[in-house]
């Protein structure tokens, strides 16, 4: 099998979380800021170094992104379904392949940013109709000549800790407090604009807002709706429960190809994850829960979603540079419905039937024009073959939200205490902690709007967590994965659980480092695979997310490629999360070494022999 790995840096002060494409590093500092850093570029035989009784790695990067959907239905191809997964397999594999950075060279992109034709951030359907919704401030306290009572959503303002053990009571004001707010603090986790995925909201009707069922393109700059257009009365009732209504994502591959080049693909699939998380979190505050539909192929979504509007897009053979305004056109990620907590396990969706209610939208009378986003673009060809085939310190889930950035630098001092590390870890399990069963199924928040069972692990490059040695840890996620992963790694491994580790945290230390930090391999390795930037060592730790990948989709089609990528999303989500959550901050790292990862992961990693290859991004 093989595996994909990406990798996390987390300090004292700052997570490091390094995934395919990104990065992150916690930093204990009161800025937050976002970045995307690259792996490290050290030299083979530097990386190959070995101690006297073990070879000691680096863990490498790869990044997750979102796709098309599971369902066969979007497909209009009359190829046997067999052929057809032969040739998106194919191409899947040689995206992956041609957009990794290596020593010799990077994947291919821009040279150097054109400012001149920066893409507008912000998508706009020009002479929609508009719904104004209102803004409610972060904090929970009252604020002078104002009280709790005039803002009923105040009332909803859980401690983010204790989302992880229950929900809240469903808010009875359903709709419109997340429309008001937590849309707003769906936008505040997910960071820069011009990486952030379009969202559309589907909803019965709202008073205050439309006397009818609509379907409406968030604006968040204006924290508007912009109505697109008015849907059937049957439709809700018909398919979904009372009170839920849909978040629709979308990409638009050319405002990250501005920036990245080839790579882009695998960015917006990994920031729909970070997008995805961001929406089950907003609702987890209000009390209410999300579901991901992914029994809707790409022509519902386009049509529901109401992105027909845009020309089909004839890609050329290879780059070009022009002016192809087309190129703009947003490619439909998935759909979420969000309902009150309590109704998840009531109610199943008849895909056939909403798949035949959802064609007649193209009948609908949709409202706007898209706007143009650059004067001039560079379309990257194989992104659009590809695209085809410590303790809490008792803050509001909204005051956490809000105040997620990525930090710009760490400071090389700032440490953590183990428990604090374990309790960060404790949330990044897909089961949840507590739950006294294997982890595999993905049911804990932020995990269960994913429907498969997980497979993204982590790698960790300890650092800064005191009580703990600094050297190499695993985190299993899925421990039905856990004697495979054993057997097919270095025999010279402890795979012993570390001191102080709760019993359900599937945490293994497989080697610590004596002597300095600095004097440390795993210290040293983390920032030469970070494309040699210290932010990936002067962090409290760092960690890469590995996951089977040619296995994978050979299994389960190429539609679970995106799917990586959204899994390793909502992950780094976490991380961003509980790092201020417990006071400290955190920061992505999107370049990095690609294959001399995957050398290192072979060669020192996994057993000789071993059917387990690490196939970095």
């Amino acid at each position: 099998m093989e595996w994909l790995a990406c990798n996390l840096c987390s300090n004292n002060t700052h997570y490091s979380l390094i995934c395919p494409r990104l990065s992150l590093s916690l930093t204990s500092q009161n800025s937050h800021f976002c970045h995307f850093f690259p792996s490290t570029t050290a030299t083979l035989k530097f990386l190959t170094t070995k101690t006297k009784t073990k070879t000691l790695i680096p863990t490498s990067i790869i990044t997750m992104s979102i796709s098309t959907s599971s369902s066969s239905s979007s497909s209009s191809s009359s190829q046997p379904k067999e052929d057809l997964h032969n040739e998106n397999l194919i191409q899947v594999l040689k995206y992956h392949n041609q957009t990794k950075h290596n020593f010799d060279k990077y994947a291919r992109g821009p040279h150097g940013l054109d400012w001149a034709n920066q893409p507008n951030p912000f998508r706009r359907y020009l002479s929609a109709p508009l719904l104004p919704l209102l803004h409610f401030p972060t904090q929970t306290e009252p604020q002078k000549n104002q009280t709790l009572q005039q803002n009923p959503d105040d009332a909803y303002a859980p401690l983010y800790s204790s989302l992880f053990l229950s929900l809240p009571p469903p808010n009875p004001f359903p709709i419109p407090p997340f429309l008001n707010s937590s849309m707003t603090l769906s936008l505040s986790l997910l960071g820069n604009p011009l990486d952030t995925p379009r969202a559309y909201i589907i909803a019965p009707p709202i008073e205050s807002l439309s006397n009818s069922p609509f379907v409406a393109h968030y604006a968040p700059k204006e924290h508007y709706l912009e109505l697109r257009a008015e849907i059937p009365s049957g439709f809700f009732p018909n398919f979904f429960p009372e009170n839920s209504f849909l978040v629709g994502l979308s990409s638009i591959f050319w405002r990250e190809a501005w920036k990245y080049g080839e790579r882009a693909f695998r960015y917006c699939n990994h920031d729909v994850g970070h997008a995805i998380a961001a929406v089950t979190m907003a609702a987890a505050g209000l009390g209410w829960d999300v579901k991901l539909l992914d029994g809707l192929g790409y022509v519902e979504l386009k049509k529901l979603f109401g992105l027909e509007v845009f020309p089909e897009f004839k890609f050329p053979s290879r780059p070009v540079k022009g002016k192809f305004p087309e190129i703009e056109f947003e490619h439909p990620d998935c759909l979420l419905l969000v309902f009150p907590n309590g109704v998840g396990k009531q109610f199943d969706v008849n895909y056939k039937e909403l798949s035949s209610a959802i064609s007649k939208f193209s009948k609908l009378e949709w409202k706007g024009k898209p706007n143009l986003l650059s004067k001039q673009l560079i379309c990257w060809d194989i992104i659009y073959r590809t695209a085809e085939g410590g303790s809490y310190k008792g803050f509001t889930v909204r005051e956490v939200v809000r105040k997620r950035r990525s930090a710009v630098d760490m400071d090389g001092v700032t440490a953590i205490h183990r428990d604090t590390f374990y309790q960060i870890l404790l949330h990044c399990l897909p089961s949840g902690c507590g739950s006294g069963g294997k982890q595999r199924r993905q049911l804990a928040l932020l995990f269960r709007a994913l429907p498969w069972d997980a497979e993204v692990h982590a790698v960790l490059f300890v650092h800064r967590v005191t009580g703990l040695p600094a050297g190499l840890y695993f985190l299993v996620r899925n421990e039905d994965h856990f004697h495979e992963l054993k057997n097919c790694t270095s025999s010279n491994f402890a795979w012993a659980k570390p001191e102080g580790c709760p019993d359900d945290l599937p945490l293994y230390e497989l080697d610590t480092s004596s002597g300095s930090l600095k004097d440390s391999l795993y210290y040293r390795l983390s920032e030469k695979l970070s494309c040699h930037q210290e932010i990936a060592s002067h962090g409290c730790f760092s960690l890469g997310m590995v996951a089977r990948f040619e296995s994978s989709l050979r299994e389960k089609n190429t539609w679970m490629y995106p799917r990586l990528f959204w899994e390793t999303g909502v992950l780094g989500q976490v991380l961003y999360l509980e790092a201020h959550a417990v006071g400290i901050s955190a920061t992505g790292i999107g370049c990095y070494f690609d294959d001399p990862g995957k050398l290192l992961f072979l060669t020192v990693i996994l057993a000789e022999g071993s059917q387990f290859s690490c196939n970095c991004s």
